[in-house]
């Protein structure tokens, strides 16, 4: 059965029924066990980079007894977690400084803007440092599905129409005895009522219509006014929007409801975990070079407020410096290591953004994507300050070859087409778009990339398992050297995937201070 509708339907609509059969597993965020607060008294851990899996490594480190000194190369916390407001500077390599101009209140989130609420891992920590979320409206159906030529299906229409034509059309197989083989009669007679209420079929199994799909006529007062169905769209037109597979774009796991924000931008829940350092992080030091002996770690920055070069010395390192930019610091790395760090490659990711009147809301979109494809990918509505004057909204989110070819254009272009895709999809309204933005994590200081590519190779998947040479060995200790950020998990562009690895580092920090100390009592006993 999943085959026949993989056939008509696509890999949306066979994931859909698999999902419903519970026939798609859940990961959980593991936590941390159990260790004595003073475990690490006596030692330091300098961490390098303020970004999710730092933040997390430092925190943990200090309840456990560490001495934690946090150095981070920008002006904030939070990494990729990046909330730009009013007045901030966006600078990217090769480009000029853009400064936001956003009307009171709005915020832009250039990096990640959604929570999973199977992310436990992360939820936890913004209800442990009070961080409120609200919900992330993650998939509206009164958004779009944009083909190349211009023309608009309804999330719900495209749902719904094609739930009737699938449902549709495996009745039909199971009356023709084409499924005989595959099912008993008991399963038949269970299936076909089933597929009835599925697709809103009619008598006979035909399917002309749904309201699941919209009104032809809506429901109104008295006895005169009743609802009617849309018109089916067709089979074959349905077919022939090419986004028509972003209709299950909602069922991948990473993506369902319910969905989270933190209250007031993703960087709050970095900044609510800063708050709760015993010493608070070093900002503007840009690391210069790491120098590791066997008896400590040397890490030399520059203050870039004040020019000044400072040196920091402790027993151990946990570094989460993305590894592009730590290719291009001077460190005594073993070969192996230095050549897995310079040989990892990573991808292309844009978003630009606007500060706009909710025109959208008028046509009942609340939150939200419309998928347009081509290099612009998909444009996202925000999901806060529901009917208030302005919102921002996102007319490019584009990763993957397309977004490659995109950050390659004139920033001018970039917005122009930006604001050219929300035109098509809202007619008359591309104009309304003001103060635009744009970030090409690949040129941005500091990350240059959002997340690692470790198979360039092959056809790129989200969420491929990653189990190469090079991840390996860069998930493993480099003397007194730990490495954690996401790019070291198995979800390279999500924050849990960053908690994740800054777990690991910690207990394999710890196990290794304890194997040390194991070896030198064996020494002393000698």
């Amino acid at each position: 059965m999943l085959q026949r509708i993989g056939a008509v339907g696509g890999i949306a609509a066979a994931a859909g029924a698999m999902q419903s059969m519970g026939w798609f597993g859940v990961a959980n965020a593991r936590p941390l066990p159990d260790m004595p607060a003073d475990l690490g008294r006596g030692h330091t851990v300098v961490v390098l980079g303020a970004g999710f899996a730092g933040l997390v490594a430092a925190y943990e480190l200090e309840q456990r007894g560490f001495s934690v000194t946090v150095l981070e190369a920008r002006n904030r916390v939070g990494g990729k977690a990046w909330t730009v407001r009013d007045g901030d500077t966006v600078e990217m390599v090769g480009e000029q400084p853009q400064t936001a101009r956003f009307s009171e209140g709005l915020y832009f989130n250039a990096g990640p803007a959604r929570l999973p609420s199977f992310h436990q891992g992360v939820l936890g920590y913004a209800k442990r440092f009070g961080v409120p979320l609200e919900v992330e409206v993650n998939s509206s159906r009164s958004a779009y599905l944009v083909a190349r030529n211009g023309s608009r299906l309804r999330m719900r229409t495209a749902v719904n129409d094609m739930r009737g034509h699938v449902a549709e059309l495996l009745a039909k197989a199971v009356n023709q005895g084409a499924l005989d083989q595959a099912l008993s009669l008991d399963e038949k007679a269970k299936l076909l009522p089933f597929l009835k209420a599925y697709g809103d079929l009619e008598d006979g199994y035909a399917f002309k219509g749904t309201t699941r799909s919209g009104f032809k006529t809506g429901p109104g007062a008295g006895i005169s006014s009743f609802e009617t169905p849309s018109e089916p769209v067709p089979l074959a037109d349905l077919l022939a929007n090419e986004q028509l597979a972003m209709m299950g774009f909602d069922d991948n796991l990473y993506m369902q409801a319910t969905m989270f924000q933190p209250v007031g931008g993703m960087d709050q829940i970095p900044l609510g975990i800063e708050r709760n350092l015993k010493r608070r992080v070093v900002l503007d030091a840009e690391v210069r070079q790491i120098r590791q002996s066997p008896t400590g770690v040397d890490t030399a920055y520059i203050d870039t407020r004040s020019g000044s070069a400072q040196t920091i010395s402790a027993d151990y390192c946990v570094c989460t410096i993305p590894f592009p930019v730590l290719a291009k610091i001077d460190a005594n790395f073993s070969r192996p290591v230095a050549e897995a760090i310079a040989g990892v490659v990573y991808d292309d990711s844009n978003k630009i953004a606007f500060d706009a009147p909710r025109f959208w809301e008028q046509d009942q979109i609340y939150g939200g994507l419309t998928f347009v494809g081509g290099e612009t990918s998909l444009i996202w509505y925000p999901s806060w300050g529901m009917h208030s004057e302005r919102g921002m909204i996102v007319g490019c989110y584009s990763s993957g070859e397309p977004g490659r070819a995109f950050a390659r254009r004139p920033i001018a272009e970039q917005i122009a087409m930006a604001r050219a895709a929300i035109e098509r999809v809202h007619p008359g309204h591309g104009a309304d778009c003001s103060a635009p933005l744009a970030v090409n994590w690949k040129k941005v200081p500091h990350s240059l990339g959002p997340w690692p590519n470790w198979t360039p190779d092959r056809r790129p998947r989200e969420h491929a398992a990653t189990d190469t040479p090079a991840y390996r060995l860069l998930c493993q200790p480099e003397g007194r050297i730990l490495f954690a950020s996401a790019a070291l998990s198995q979800t390279p562009g999500w924050q849990e995937g960053a908690l994740q690895s800054a777990h690991a580092g910690v207990a394999a920090l710890v196990q290794q201070m304890a194997d040390r100390n194991v070896t030198e009592r064996r020494r002393a006993m000698v």
